[in-house]
């Protein structure tokens, strides 16, 4: 009960003040002398002009020594206050008592709101064939933008990778749907509609940006992966400290086969940031191991014995040949450090390390024994395990398996020019 007592005492003290602006005065200057034809004259001004108007049909009008009473109804506010405004921009005006209340009759109240329904609909009529006129257009526009969309071969051509081409794609439908909206707008003469269009398309794809920035991260990266295309199937990569082989690249992430044969996805964006080492580029790779030795008994001569053992592992390249220098020593032991190449295509890493660190000790521990001349002779005759890179192919076919299955999603091609 008391909110609705305060909500009627705001309503009235609020009608004073729609009075007052209302009540529009003249602000020229009251001449001393009093004319009743000037009156008159003010009186028939004022129902010429209200009779010309519409909504003034109620009002009437009296005049006395320049003072203009004005009385009856109108249909709102604004049409009271343009009422004030007109005659007081009338010479010889002193004052305006404005008395003009808004009208009540439903009527009177419906008819303009009926009247600009109709002009509305008639306006609609009216715009129907520039209307068509702008849709046609518009769907002319759509369909030759889409059919140069369509055109797989072209993009495909022009493009580094199916995904790079899918891309141009619905860039060309994107565009062209712009096109087409600009072109129908400027036909029906709506072109400010677009520039709020376009205003508000771009908040929100800066809100929706930054909500999902990390996902736009990704994609751009995969955009430039697949550009550049750093790896390429198969190749042995090293990314992050995770080592594996190349699966595919995806508009997501690259997949890696470790080498226990396990699946490692990796999100495009951390590869892009990321250091790549890649172990297949160069077919030639060298892998070290540390050998101690007796300090006392000859470095050089040890040294000799690693040398000529080594070189005659047929899997060890001869060039670049292998090598052996110190790399600490002390009263009783020295390291030795040894360096061999081999050619990781057609030998496994891994096998040929630990086969060239078997031949080196039994090497040595030979030439303690006997005369250096017989231990040369001695591990030559010894057979040699097999190092061969099974395992790589192995590896290598469940690879080309897995990208035959789905290797529509791959954005590697095999074909491209190296980065």
């Amino acid at each position: 009960m008391h909110l609705i007592k305060s909500l009627l005492i705001l309503l009235l003290l609020s009608f004073p003040a729609v009075a007052q602006d209302s009540n529009a005065q003249p602000t020229g200057t009251i001449e001393v002398e009093d004319s009743a034809q000037k009156d008159a004259a003010i009186a028939v001004r004022i129902r010429d002009i209200l009779s010309e108007l519409e909504g003034y049909d109620d009002v009437t009008v009296t005049v006395s020594s320049g003072i203009v009473s004005l009385r009856g109804t109108a249909l709102d506010s604004e049409a009271i206050t343009r009422l004030g405004e007109l005659v007081s921009r009338l010479d010889g005006v002193v004052t305006i008592e404005n008395q003009v209340v808004e009208t009540t009759d439903v009527v009177e109240r419906l008819n303009p709101a009926i009247e600009r329904f109709k002009t509305r609909i008639q306006q609609a009529i009216a715009f129907i064939p520039l209307a068509l006129v702008a849709l046609a257009v518009f769907a002319l526009i759509v369909f030759a933008g889409f059919a140069l969309a369509r055109r797989k071969r072209l993009w495909d051509r022009l493009a580094p990778n199916a995904f790079i081409a899918d891309i141009f794609r619905q860039i060309i439908r994107v565009a062209t749907i712009i096109a087409a909206i600009v072109v129908a707008l400027d036909i029906v003469g709506a072109t400010a509609l677009l520039s709020t269009i376009l205003g508000a398309a771009g908040i929100i794809g800066l809100a929706i940006g930054f909500a999902v920035r990390d996902t736009v991260e990704n994609f751009i990266a995969s955009i430039l992966l697949s550009m550049r295309q750093p790896f390429r199937p198969n190749d042995l990569i090293e990314i992050g400290g995770d080592v594996g082989k190349v699966i595919r690249l995806t508009s997501r992430a690259t997949i890696l086969l470790s080498l226990d044969g396990n699946h490692i996805r990796i999100p495009n964006a951390t590869v892009f940031k990321s250091r790549i080492i890649n172990y297949t580029r160069n077919k030639s790779r060298r892998f070290t191991f540390d050998q101690t030795v007796d300090a006392n008994k000859g470095l050089t001569e040890q040294r000799r014995v690693i040398l000529d053992t080594l070189k005659a592992l047929p899997f060890v390249l001869e060039t670049p040949s292998p090598n052996v220098w110190i790399e600490s020593a002390d009263k009783e032991k020295a390291t030795l450090r040894i360096s061999v190449w081999v050619d990781q295509r057609e030998t496994d890493v891994s096998l040929a390390r630990g086969e060239a660190i078997r031949k080196t000790r039994e090497a040595l521990l030979a030439a303690a024994k006997k005369p250096a001349s017989s231990a040369k002779r001695t591990t030559e005759k010894e057979s040699i395990e097999n190092v061969g890179s099974e395992e790589a192919a192995e590896l290598e076919r469940m690879i080309e398996t897995e990208r035959g299955e789905t290797e529509a999603g791959d954005l590697l091609n095999r074909e491209a020019l190296e980065e």
